[in-house]
């Protein structure tokens, strides 16, 4: 009688803790916007790595190229900026 009881509390536990992880993980996934989204609001018009991309992205546009200077910047937030820029720079948009 009492391994019945001890039973019946590991499943009702076990059914609570699945039922928590499960809303938890839903309500992350959908209260955060993807990373693309976010870059694409973000105002890196000031930064200077973003004005570097604006100016090669410009540059590449002119002469018809396509990412000719691949930049790699050790902080995630500088390569970004710079991505960001060139897509700008590159699609000929320069009012951002």
């Amino acid at each position: 009688m009492r391994a019945r009881m001890n039973l019946r509390r590991c499943v009702w536990i076990l059914t609570v803790v699945l039922g928590i992880g499960i809303t938890g993980t839903t309500v992350r996934a959908a209260a955060s916007p993807s990373s693309q989204d976010q870059a694409h609001d973000q105002d890196y018009s000031k930064n200077k790595k973003y004005q570097q991309g604006l100016r090669e992205g410009q540059d590449d546009g002119k002469h018809n190229l396509d990412h000719s200077k691949k930049r790699h910047f050790k902080k995630d937030e500088d390569q970004k900026a710079y991505e960001a820029g060139y897509q700008q720079g590159h699609q000929g948009d320069h009012q951002k």
